[in-house]
């Protein structure tokens, strides 16, 4: 059956799947410390048999990459069990893991041999102090960089390194991530501060424009724009010194609507076609019946005309958004 398409002609192509919406971080960007959340109870949660048969819906209807998220998906227990799962679906051609990696040494050869491709590790310093402010004082920079380690050790060979820039907060250490996982073959992407959710005072001050980094790396490296690896790509590939490639996701100032083939789907079962986006569609009613479950993520994603980030200065700034951490990012 043909993909499906939205109302602005695009495919449906990757689905983000959210496993929980705890985490054990209390990054400022997303979940920010000294505020009260109130999480879902294990039984409000999808299944993973539920997740498996949405999962399987969606690539009926064109998806051909999946990527599990949280919260922090390695609170999670027994993960593996559902990328293995995952990993069995016919036509499924790019399975990943975002997490914050705080828990990935120990889980990191069972998810690799589950079948799990990629990894993107949230990283935002590789210097101690910064790092602990970052992550509300729930993380450590050591910790983390040695599960890198582990996981590369355990055999993935495609690992990303993301990193939200804040401006007078990380954006003077960007030079020193870059010289850390280059020679490692691991991609460090470069994320505009953002508007997700309702708590984290995003403020447009505190955005750090991509071009801006890449002029200043442009006064002593040569930096060079590389072609998209598929139609849809968010990161926007450049070549550092005719060595390590690294990335920038530019939502802010560079917005990719117009090329967003992404549905996130959260923990309890709801499908939400933009990451600012302020409701969801329940697919639960529609689990006992496989061709209707197909059917209504077709009538989502058909109706779709989400563009935020193009409208970004347009809406009101008290508009209620769902929480990142709901949906992943």
């Amino acid at each position: 059956m043909k993909p499906a398409s939205d109302t602005l002609k695009r495919p449906l192509q990757d689905l983000r799947i959210s496993v929980i919406d705890a985490c054990n971080f209390r990054c400022g960007y997303c979940m920010p410390a000294g505020q009260k959340y109130e999480f879902l109870k294990p039984d409000q949660r999808l299944s993973f048999l539920e997740i498996e048969q949405i999962a399987r819906a969606f690539v009926n209807s064109g998806v051909r990459k999946l990527r599990v998220t949280g919260g922090e998906p390695l609170l999670r227990p027994h993960l593996e069990e559902l990328i293995h799962s995952l990993a069995q679906i016919p036509n499924v051609e790019d399975l990943s893991l975002t997490t914050n990696a705080f828990l990935l040494a120990e889980k990191a050869g069972l998810l690799h041999q589950a079948g799990l491709k990629r990894l993107t590790i949230s990283c935002d310093s590789i210097r101690e102090e910064t790092f602990r402010k970052l992550s509300g004082f729930k993380g450590s920079a050591k910790r983390i960089l040695a599960a890198i380690d582990t996981a590369m050790e355990a055999g993935f060979t495609d690992i990303k390194v993301n990193c939200v820039v804040q401006k007078g907060i990380n954006d003077h250490e960007i030079e020193e991530m870059i010289r850390h996982f280059g020679p490692r073959g691991v991609i460090v992407r470069f994320i505009e501060f953002m508007d997700v959710g309702n708590q984290n005072h995003w403020e447009k001050s505190r955005v750090v424009p991509s071009r801006k980094i890449i002029e200043e790396l442009r006064k002593s490296h040569s930096v060079k724009p590389l072609e998209e690896n598929y139609f849809g790509e968010v990161a926007g590939r450049w070549l550092l010194d005719e060595t390590f490639e690294i990335g920038f996701i530019s939502s802010v100032s560079q917005p990719f609507c117009k090329s967003c083939t992404r549905a996130r789907l959260s923990t309890e079962g709801k499908v939400y076609t933009c990451l600012f986006a302020s409701e969801g569609t329940s697919l639960r009613p529609f689990l006992h019946d496989g061709h209707a479950l197909e059917q209504e993520i077709r009538r989502i994603w058909s109706s779709r005309s989400d563009r935020y980030s193009e409208i970004r200065a347009s809406r009101p700034r008290s508009e209620h958004k769902v929480e990142m951490y709901q949906i992943g990012g």
